[in-house]
């Protein structure tokens, strides 16, 4: 008696599925054209903030006639920005709970105000350097929000293949205002600058010097709150359909997703490759005019200088952001060459400063061409190293992950321009820093292990 083959009506299961299964997307997954305005807006912000940042470096010849600052006041105006980043605890929650547009406006409110504070016309020239230091606080407490929002806005609002592509542009677009910031100052403001032949005495005038700075103060002043308007307009903090599988997924809570960071010795040992080399240059670039005066640089081409610096690095860190977004799972190898010829660029640049004792050609041929390279393959690592960091943490938020990393950052810059207030006299200990960063910096990712975990996830769970 041997059982009889079962029909195909018999294999059918008593329980149908409600709906079909497909290999199509999942409806909850859309990608919305409005969020290249979202991303206008928030790029715009940061253009801004890094501008007000870096207004007094490049014109601290200028400023010292003005104004009366020392080169302590020009260190220090500086560092009220990575000052502005000790309560950035209190960003990143609010950006955890309330989303990125409450987090935004209030980061806009202190930039409206710094700015506006910087513009107050007070005759006494104490009383102005007090405003104007005040303002640069105000504008630094900006920069947990516009320096680590970036890599969480690209999660909330953009595909897998374009999240690279928009982490590079909200994160290097701070830094392409710190470059307009070398090419503004410089070429509105005359400069009083002994490495150049003055041609009209007005030139030397305090009086008239004065007035373009102002001039300048009151343009970023208006233009900020112009934008202050826009966003509080309009900019939502996410989209009604969440763009990708990671960006719907649950996330670690506040409290658990800092306690697993700092656990993480692998994240520790990424965040040390990305902060220290970044908070060098930060504070090395901010005082960029002081470094090449002894070289008899001008304050116009020290401008330029740091201008294609950094505008090579915002350039480069896309390109390399968009091939990052083709070609997945390469974000190690990619940090590897950026660092490598950060470290050549950089001992090439700190050689070069030293021509009394290495009697390398010091020409302004060379010393545009070291301190670009130096910009480029620095500033365009910057959206490869938050990918990596969220590919390393996930499912830990970006938000926090990047404000954590961007804290450590901006402590290394506070650090060098601490030490600066008190070794200003003799700047080619700066240099050294800078190199020693870089290889720092290469050693630690060539030891680095990755994972890609949230790629794992948008590409197999959502197929």
């Amino acid at each position: 008696m041997g059982a009889a083959e079962s029909t195909e009506g018999e294999r059918e299961p008593l329980l149908a599925p409600a709906q079909p299964q497909t290999n199509t997307q999942p409806v909850y997954s859309r990608v919305y054209g409005r969020r290249w305005l979202v991303l206008t807006l928030f790029s715009s912000l940061a253009f801004m903030q890094g501008i007000v940042w870096n207004t007094w470096g490049p014109i601290q010849n200028s400023a010292k006639q003005a104004f009366g600052f020392s080169s302590t006041d020009i260190a220090v105006l500086v560092l009220w920005g990575p000052v502005g980043f000790l309560p950035w605890l209190l960003f990143m929650w609010l950006m955890d709970k309330k989303g990125l547009r409450a987090s935004l406006l209030l980061s806009t409110v202190f930039m409206v105000l710094g700015s506006g504070l910087r513009c107050v016309p007070i005759s006494e020239l104490q009383y102005r350097r007090w405003l104007i230091h005040g303002g640069q606080l105000l504008n630094g407490l900006a920069g947990p929000t516009i320096m680590g929002a970036g890599p969480f806005l690209s999660t909330t609002w953009f595909a897998p293949d374009q999240r690279a592509t928009a982490t590079a542009i909200a994160s290097l677009v701070c830094y392409l205002g710190s470059a307009c910031s070398f090419l503004v100052g410089p070429l509105a403001v005359p400069a009083p600058n002994d490495t150049q032949i003055v041609t009209s005495v007005v030139n030397w005038n305090p009086s008239h010097i004065r007035e373009r700075i102002d001039f300048v103060l009151y343009a970023e002043f208006g233009l900020i709150a112009a934008l202050f308007v826009a966003v509080l307009l309009y900019f939502p903090s996410r989209p009604p359909v969440p763009p990708s599988v990671a960006a719907a997924s649950q996330r670690l809570s506040y409290r658990s997703s800092i306690c697993r960071l700092l656990s993480n010795m692998r994240f520790l040992m990424i965040a040390l490759a990305y902060s220290v080399p970044t908070g060098v240059v930060a504070g090395w670039s901010g005082v960029l005019d002081m470094i090449l005066t002894p070289a008899r640089v001008s304050q116009v081409d020290a401008g330029w200088i740091g201008f294609w610096s950094i505008v090579g690095g915002c350039v480069f860190g896309v390109a390399m952001a968009r091939f990052a977004d083709s070609i997945r799972g390469m974000l190690k190898l990619i940090l590897v060459l950026m660092l490598a010829g950060a470290s050549l660029a950089a001992t090439w640049f700190t050689l070069t400063c030293l021509t009394r004792l290495t009697h390398l050609p010091s020409t302004k041929a060379t010393l545009y061409t070291s301190c670009i390279l130096v910009g480029i393959f620095i500033n365009s690592s910057v959206p490869i190293f938050f990918e990596l960091f969220i590919e390393t943490v996930y499912p830990v938020p970006e938000g926090i992950t990047c404000g954590v990393v961007t804290f450590l950052g901006n402590l290394f810059t506070g650090l060098l321009l601490f030490f600066l207030t008190f070794y200003f006299t003799e700047l080619s200990w700066l240099n050294w820093c800078l190199t020693g960063s870089c290889i720092f910096s290469l050693i630690l990712v060539l030891l680095f292990r990755e994972s890609y975990d949230r790629l794992y996830l948008d590409v197999f769970v959502s197929v």
